[in-house]
């Protein structure tokens, strides 16, 4: 066991008070690095200093002080940073100074540098390839560059420091470019030369740094027989050669931070221009420049340039469209622009065209040798086995982005091992680190023509694996979400799984212990939405039914209706045509509750097609034998009957739901099997009954742990209260109602929620009551939600009438009127007619006859003859009004406004 495995902690200098005590705290550093001299010579030589394994062996032997240029590089070679070897210096030099006597000299390295003989005459090299005549954009980057590399930067390096600018980007995305284009403008600053390299060579293998400095060594005027054969004697020499003069090295493509270690000048008026796909952080005192991609914008200005034609000015649209393939990768934009140059009859939309083809738009960004293709390929060759096969599998997700997990299930390893593949991918410029998500994840994304080739370098990868990896990563969310979803408010209806593969996820828990579940689906519905989508493709239908399924509560917590019902339908077609009876069911039963509540029809078939759609789901639940698939059935079955007014068949529906949900232990089916047995019973005029039910619903919400049922069933609890009376507890029902509603943002609970408070007020006599129904308005506008929005106007028409307003009423109830027509509840229906024909008496006796000759007809329909009874002198009122024209005396509108016929519906 080494020292460094007994001691977290490296030994320190500062005890030592005599030589002898120094070199045996060298000693224990070594033994605390658990290096070899072999190792510890290696590792300075890669970092630019020269210690021969004979010179350290005598150096540790020894009782005196060693050279301080020894002590730097063996205590860097041990690992320590800059202050550390800066300590162990100073420590060597103040003993050196009390002691009186000069240090031991080392013994002579084992092949001492040669003294460079350098031919005379020789002027200041200049490497650099030609600027690029075309350079466009990166204003900020040159002007950046030109501060920091003239010493104008603010705040910049200190006095004596040589400046390292490091540029990365992913491949093509002209890191080369901007090198160069800055270094021109700079080489005046740098009289005595400038140095240029590519440090691939043309295979794209890194360069041997030792054979770079030997081509510098030549380029300063070292006689070539006079290069050493060794890289630290190579390195002694380009560092003397530089040592007082201006000199701007640029090291372009380079691999890795111990590829250009030996390349870097010790003169601090040097200064060096490093360009890598890698993130270079190992540089000490770089400043790092990330170079992004270019805006829209940017690539029309280049494209124009390399052009040099007027096709792209005059048709910016189709030039548009071009960048947007090229996905503003610069590399590809100059091959669009090259081959329309090459071109010149060439049209826009021609070669927007070719690039549209996604299989082919690789191949055809390429002209001469440049090549977006073969760019990529550089970065991928040099990735081990399995982040390769990472970047290739997660091609095939059709997603925005993904977070690291991804990786883990794709992989099927642990969290960790993938997460450190998922930033070696990123290091390599493959993937893009997309932010942060709303659950604090990061999520990564390809730029489309990484995907592209990702997916062409997939070719050899079997349909198999490829497979596997999909089914494990969309199983993954559904994994995640099921977890999850039980906290998010909604619809408690029963939660159905497919019998779809789930994978075995041991980190999970962990990994959500933190999470906020709506924080995460907020975070993961635009990947969910795309996952179903590509599984609905490939006709992995389980799969499909279980990820739209776990979004459901979420899609309808946030009000995102129109998203809810399109992905179901897509999902419902494909089970249709795989026969998938079960996932058929699912979908159904989602779409008659988003469509049902929030769709207009236009045809006065709402409830009715809600009964008809219902029904039938009940039989594919009944023949699947599926319980609390058939409960959830019933309850809406229950619904629409008494929509339309067939009470006893309501509350028979309801009552079977109620027995299914408590056979098969569905309890969101028992709080639902209730809350319908409490609105029949209510129509009824039974409210003592409906009032049972709803506290039964509020006991089985709350055992639920459903915010959005407990919030629900105590909103139905206090239009309760209010029609018994007890209007202190309806108010205090309401008010809790809303608050839960509020707390979760669950617009559709709250806008009923603040209907029924708008009743209390105006039964009350309180203003509040047009406040809160407007309030109501606003969110049923907003979010579509049409049988709300009937009720919100009804109510605002009756305040209207109540505040001696007729005319303000009429349009607030023609509107209500003709949505309720939409909806087929006829009980609500009948008491708005009502209302209407009081507003419209004064104005229009004929109108208000035939509102109230409607509304007669629908309560005599419901049964509700005491009520249609007190309608015939209304109706009898408007006639005598009309015939006697504007002189006549008018019946007043007041009392009972609210109510068909005076009676509360």
């Amino acid at each position: 066991m080494t020292v460094s495995q007994l001691s977290l902690d490296p030994p320190r200098p500062e005890g030592a008070t005599t030589p002898a005590e120094y070199v045996a705290a060298l000693r224990a550093l070594r033994l605390w690095s658990g290096l070899t001299f072999r190792q510890l010579a290696a590792k300075a030589s890669a970092s630019g200093d020269h210690l021969a394994v004979s010179t350290l062996a005598s150096v540790l032997s020894r009782a005196t002080l060693p050279r301080r240029e020894v002590v730097a590089g063996f205590v860097r070679a041990c690992g320590m940073d800059a202050p550390t070897v800066a300590a162990w210096v100073t420590a060597r030099d103040a003993l050196l100074a009390r002691s009186g006597h000069p240090a031991e000299p080392d013994p002579p390295p084992e092949h001492p540098p040669p003294a460079p003989t350098v031919r005379p005459g020789r002027s200041a090299p200049g490497m650099l390839p030609p600027d690029i005549a075309d350079f466009t954009g990166r204003a900020a980057h040159v002007r950046a560059l030109r501060d920091l590399l003239t010493r104008q930067a603010a705040p910049g390096p200190g006095p004596g420091v040589r400046v390292v600018a490091a540029i990365s980007g992913m491949g093509g995305v002209g890191k080369t470019t901007l090198a160069l284009h800055v270094a021109h403008l700079l080489a005046e600053e740098y009289p005595d030369g400038q140095l240029w390299v590519n440090l691939r060579d043309a295979q794209g293998s890194p360069l041997d740094p030792g054979d770079v400095l030997a081509r510098f060594l030549r380029a300063l005027g070292v006689d070539p027989r006079a290069v050493p054969d060794g890289q630290s004697e190579r390195a002694e020499i380009y560092r003397t050669l530089l040592a007082g003069r201006r000199v701007l090295v640029v090291l372009d493509n380079a691999g890795a931070e111990q590829q250009i270690r030996p390349l870097l000048p010790g003169a601090p008026t040097c200064a060096v221009i490093v360009t890598s796909r890698l993130r270079l952080t190992g540089i000490e005192g770089a400043r790092h420049i990330e170079l992004d991609l270019f805006t829209p914008d940017e690539a029309i200005r280049l494209l124009a340039r390399i052009t040099d034609d007027d096709r792209v000015l005059s048709r910016v649209d189709q030039a548009a469209e071009i960048v947007e393939y090229c996905g503003g990768l610069p590399l590809a934009v100059r091959i669009a622009g090259a081959r329309l140059a090459a071109r010149p009859a060439w049209r826009l939309a021609h070669l927007a065209a070719l690039l549209g083809d996604e299989r082919r738009r690789l191949d055809r960004l390429a002209t001469g040798d440049l090549a977006v293709r073969a760019s990529l390929a550089l970065s991928y060759r040099e990735l081990d086995e399995e982040p390769r096969r990472l970047f290739r599998l997660l091609a095939h997700f059709d997603l925005p982005d993904f977070p690291t997990w991804l990786a883990a299930l794709v992989l099927d390893c642990p969290f960790e091992q993938a997460a450190e593949h998922v930033e070696t991918l990123v290091d390599a410029q493959l993937l893009t680190v997309a932010g942060a998500d709303a659950a604090d994840q990061v999520r990564y994304r390809f730029h489309d023509l990484v995907r592209l080739f990702a997916v062409e370098s997939a070719a050899d990868d079997s349909e198999e694996a490829v497979t596997q990896a999909l089914v494990r990563g969309f199983g993954g969310w559904i994994v995640l979400a099921e977890r999850l979803v039980p906290a998010i408010p909604g619809p408690c209806f029963a939660l159905i799984s497919s019998p779809a593969p789930r994978p075995t996820i041991d980190w999970a828990w962990e990994y959500l212990r933190d999470v906020d579940p709506l924080r995460w689906f907020d975070a993961e519905r635009a990947a969910m939405v795309a996952a179903t989508r590509q599984a609905c493709r490939l006709g992995l239908a389980d799969l499909a039914v279980d990820l739209a399924g776990r979004l459901e509560k979420y899609f309808d917590l946030r009000g995102m209706y129109a998203d809810w019902a399109s992905l179901d339908t897509e999902v419902l077609a494909v089970c249709r045509q795989a026969g998938n009876l079960l996932g058929e069911a699912v979908m159904r039963r989602g779409l008659i509750d988003v469509l049902t509540w929030s769709a207009d029809t236009g045809d006065g078939a709402a409830m009715a097609q809600l009964h008809a759609d219902s029904v039938r789901l009940l039989e594919m639940f009944d023949a699947l034998g599926h319980d609390p698939g058939s409960s959830d059935a019933a309850v809406m079955c229950s619904w629409a009957l008494t929509a339309a007014g067939s009470y006893p068949e309501a509350v028979t529906m309801a009552e079977r739901a109620l027995r299914l949900a408590t056979r098969s232990g569905h309890l969101g089916g028992e709080a639902r099997a209730h809350l319908a047995l409490a609105v029949a019973t209510f129509e009824q005029g039974q409210v003592d009954t409906a009032t049972t039910h709803t506290a039964a619903a509020l006991d089985r919400a709350r055992q639920l742990g459903n915010p959005r049922w407990e919030a629900t069933a105590l909103q139905f609890s206090g239009i309760g209260h209010r029609e018994l009376g007890n209007l202190d507890e309806s108010h205090r029902l309401l008010t809790e109602s809303l608050r839960i509603s509020r707390a979760y943002r669950d617009d559709y609970t709250a806008a009923l929620t603040l209907l029924a408070l708008a009743h209390l007020h105006f039964t009350r006599g309180d203003p509040g009551a047009r406040e809160a129904a407007e309030m109501a308005l606003a969110l049923s506008r907003e979010y579509h939600m049409v049988h709300h929005l009937a009720e919100a106007l009804q109510l605002l028409g009756e305040i209207e009438l109540a505040e001696g307003r007729p005319a303000r009423a009429v349009p607030h109830l023609e509107e209500s009127v003709s949505l309720w027509r939409t909806r087929g509840w006829l009980s609500f229906q009948a008491a708005t007619l009502t209302s209407l024909g009081r507003a419209r008496l004064d104005a229009d006796p004929q109108g208000a006859r035939d509102a109230f000759q409607e509304a007669h007809a629908l309560l005599t329909r419901l049964g509700r003859t005491d009520q249609a009874a007190r309608l015939v002198g209304l109706i009898d009122a408007a006639a005598r009004a009309h015939a006697e024209g504007p002189s006549g005396r008018r019946e007043p509108a007041g009392d009972g406004a609210h109510d068909p016929a005076g009676g509360d519906t």
